[in-house]
Formats: structure tokens, sequence, C-alpha cells
């Protein structure tokens, strides 16, 4: 196996077309039909078909994710991301919570352009986290993350800044407003 991996490493349109196709299989098998073509998610995620996700988004292994999630551009996952908690009816006086049902309209939840979202953590439903914002690992994200924080802990909480200077931000907030672009020897082209 690795020396095929090694082969497709070697060779750039056979390495895009192998991994296409298997995306391509993916997310017919998951039914992900708003997804863009570079995105993409290791096979053992458990997705609801209605994801939206843009170019270049990643779910990484182990992920869940629940309805009405939309993902910008340049998104990242680590392993075991879950988003759930769509709300459940609890105050029914008489009626045991498993039988009192759900809303009938489930809050989306928002993933920013180029927010990345570490290993193992929680995010509720109905939260947005903004553009360029990244969650540290385990954290469990209750709240909205605003644009370019770090935020991590249980709950999450800002750490600091992701940017040091306000000039450091506006020029990666110019880059991300442009046409998504190819970063890199193995990415994928757009479209």
């Amino acid at each position: 196996m690795g020396a095929i991996r090694k082969a497709l490493r070697g060779n750039e349109g056979l390495y895009f077309f192998v991994r296409s196709s298997r995306m391509r299989y993916r997310r017919w098998r998951k039914k992900l039909r708003n997804v863009h073509p570079t995105f993409y998610c290791s096979p053992d995620v458990v997705v609801a078909p209605d994801l939206d996700a843009r170019e270049y988004s990643h779910i990484s292994r182990g992920g869940i994710i629940g309805p009405n999630v939309h993902m910008g551009r340049y998104v990242m996952f680590g392993p075991r991301v879950i988003i759930v908690g769509d709300d459940h009816v609890f105050d029914k006086a008489g009626t045991p919570t498993i039988f009192a049902g759900r809303p009938a309209e489930i809050r989306p939840t928002t993933i920013g352009d180029d927010a990345w979202v570490g290993a193992g953590c929680i995010v509720m439903a109905g939260v947005t986290i903004g553009k360029g914002a990244i969650v540290a690992a385990g954290a469990v994200v209750t709240k909205d993350v605003p644009p370019f924080e770090i935020h991590g802990g249980v709950p999450a909480k800002k750490i600091r800044n992701r940017f040091a200077t306000a000039e450091e931000r506006e020029a990666h907030e110019r880059m991300l407003e442009l046409p998504a672009q190819r970063f890199g020897k193995f990415c994928p082209p757009v479209g």
C-alpha cells in the first residue's frame, strides 16, 4: 500500500483523479448534494445529508455532523469533532422527554471561512464560529465565537486574538475575499 501511495504522490494528475473519485463516491453514498467538489471528509464521518460545505473544507476521522450545518471555505475539523444538540422539548409536564418531541425547525450552525475546529470539540447546534476563528482541541462551544479569535476550554472562552496586529488581520481578510485559490501541491484544482 505504501508503494501505491508513493506512486500517487509522484503523479499529481493521478493523485487528484483517485482522490476526487473517492470523494465523488462518498458524496453519493452520504447523499451530500450541497458540498463543493473540493470538499473532503474521511470515510467514517457521520454527516447529515443537508450539509452545506464550500471549497477546500475538510472533516477528519470520527466526526459527527448534525443537520443544518453550513461550512465556509478552507474550514478544517480535526478528528472526532461533533456538532450536536438540536433542542428537545423537555418542559411538557407528564410527558417523558424522549416522547415530548423536538421543535419544528433546527437552528443553523455556521462555521466561517478559514475556521479551524480542533480534535474532540463539541459544538452545540445553533452556534456561529466566525471567519478565521480557531477552537482549541477538546473545547465545548456553547456560544458564538467571534471572527479571528482563539477559544478553548469547557465551556469555550476566549484565549487570545489570532493575529497580533490589525494589519495582519486585514491582510488575511483580503486574501479570504479573493476567489477560492489552490494552495500547495496536493490541493486539487477548484471546480
